[in-house]
């Protein structure tokens, strides 16, 4: 019974299943106001461009189905089938099929929803999707978790080390960054009150004792780090790594909204867990009979593929593993890192990268990942504001990021506010995040109702403002006193303009020094 694991499939499948229905779902609320015509980065505009600069390179380079059209119709239509295939995988209706539709019309969105679909789960779900392909049953009509054959153990594997390979990636580039406040055990002096979207508790967490938050460090690190290794201990070495993996989720579901990350996860620790385990939690599953053992013959087509698509995905995430961890160190640093790095980038990356790694890099599907590397020890914010004559200002208030120092931090997952999030990373490099952020600033000139839409007010109901600028505040979490004396939850100090005044006939970024 130990070595079964088709209760776990079954499971693991059908939660992939509510995954996607997230995923497809909350971006279905926001894309027209992301990348829809009248949004801040139109598809259209940006495939247009992808074209004149790459030419019939333009298809490989960005894969996507939006090629054969960009409407907000065609938008629909694309989250449409995918909340489609979602229910169909949730009810088990032929779950290969099913997988590459889902992989495909998520890769097709995330491609065209560019830099507000670059996030570490997003690709994530693309390699939890396309992995799934070698456990998932052949079939078209829904069965019994013990009626198919049980999946293979090749393809079990692949599952088992794509959750190795992402937690052992989070704990590894937090050393090897050399950001000290994850060496000086301080990141969680930082980390509660600077991650993009805190919850409610976040604050509380934020007045826990010096010495806690240095322990939850170092349990970080055996989480991410030394526990996943654990996998090769067996079935129970199994159930730990999904058990301390589920810990980990939850504990950081619990301070911060990081849409269906968590989620995503924990469904990945599903594998992990034996059919035993199962029917002793469940009592109605120990009437069930094993599944049927594997039939012997010559491998058919569907296993033969199976095999290379382990082979592959195993020889090229390794790949990947070791140009991230590369990545990660310090550049300029002396010594024997700046050897590895120079060596590793010579002997591995030079060979990988023009071939294999830049062959594959387009498809989002194996992935190198590296959450928190760098712990952020300010939140800076930009605030939108915008007047009908230049002289009288009116904030836009986001529904999800902080913003008046009154408003207390919301959950909000397993939902992911796009722009909420991508706020926060231009506020730490706003330069960078200029091309949308004019798309954003002329949106709200035009009075833009799939943008407004992204908003929790609008200011200015009726007619659009003449002007509309970019402030930068700094904001932390209130201390006890203050929020008992207040009853805010945040305090900010104001930095200065971003940008000044800006209009629709002249729209431009005259950028000030903070």
């Amino acid at each position: 019974m130990h070595g079964s694991y088709a209760l776990s499939r079954w499971l693991f499948l059908r939660l992939l299943g509510v995954v996607y229905l997230i995923a497809f779902l909350s971006l279905w609320v926001q894309i027209h106001g992301l990348v829809g015509a009248d949004g801040i980065l139109p598809v259209g505009a940006f495939l247009e461009r992808v074209h004149d600069a790459l030419g019939i390179g333009a298809f490989r380079q960005a894969p996507t189905l939006l090629w054969l059209g960009s409407s907000d119709l065609t938008l629909d239509v694309l989250c449409g089938l995918g909340v489609a295939l979602s229910g169909a995988l949730i009810a088990g209706l032929a779950p290969i099929p099913t997988l590459l539709g889902l992989w495909a019309v998520y890769l097709s969105l995330s491609v065209g929803g560019q830099t507000f679909l670059s996030f570490q789960w997003d690709t994530l779900l693309l390699e939890t999707g396309f992995s799934a392909l070698v456990v998932a049953p052949v079939g078209w009509r829904p069965r019994a978790p013990t009626a198919s054959p049980p999946p293979s153990r090749a393809g079990l594997w692949l599952v088992w080390l794509l959750l190795v390979k992402l937690m052992v990636l989070s704990g590894a580039v937090k050393l090897l960054s050399l950001d000290q406040t994850w060496w000086r055990l301080t990141a969680l002096d930082f980390h509660f009150w600077t991650q993009p979207l805190p919850t409610p508790l976040a604050w509380y967490a934020a007045q826990l004792p010096a010495w806690l938050k240095k322990l939850s460090i170092l349990l970080t690190y055996i989480l991410e780090i030394v526990l996943p290794f654990f996998v090769f201990a067996g079935p129970r070495g199994r159930r730990a790594v999904a058990v301390g993996t589920a810990f980990l989720m939850l504990m950081i579901g619990w301070t911060g909204n990081y849409g269906f990350f968590n989620l995503l996860t924990l469904v990945l620790c599903l594998p992990l867990v034996d059919d035993a385990v199962w029917r002793r939690l469940v009592p109605s599953l120990r009437a069930s009979r094993p599944s049927p053992p594997p039939s012997r013959p010559p491998l058919p087509f569907v296993g033969r593929t199976r095999i290379v698509l382990v082979a592959l995905w195993l020889g090229v995430s390794a790949l990947v593993s070791v140009r991230e961890l590369a990545r990660t160190l310090p550049t300029g640093t002396g010594g024997p890192l700046a050897a590895l790095q120079k060596g590793v980038e010579a002997s591995l990356l030079d060979w990988s990268g023009p071939t294999v790694l830049a062959w594959i890099a387009p498809f989002r599907t194996i992935n190198g990942y590296g959450l928190f590397r760098s712990m952020t020890t300010e939140r800076p914010e930009i605030v939108v504001e915008g007047s009908r004559d230049g002289v009288h200002w009116q904030p836009y208030e986001l529904p999800w990021k902080p913003g008046d120092p009154a408003r207390r931090p919301r959950f909000v997952t397993p939902h992911m506010p796009r722009l909420d999030w991508q706020m926060w990373f231009a506020a730490l490099s706003p330069r960078g995040a200029e091309p949308w952020l004019a798309g954003l600033m002329r949106g709200l000139l035009e009075g833009s109702p799939e943008v407004l839409d992204l908003f929790a007010t609008d200011p200015f109901p009726g007619a659009p403002p003449r002007y509309v600028r970019l402030f930068y505040y700094r904001y932390r979490f209130t201390t006890p006193a203050e929020h008992h004396a207040t009853g805010a939850w945040w305090h900010r100090e104001l930095v200065g303009p971003l940008t000044g005044p800006a209009s629709l006939d002249a729209l431009s970024f005259r950028r000030h020094q903070p």
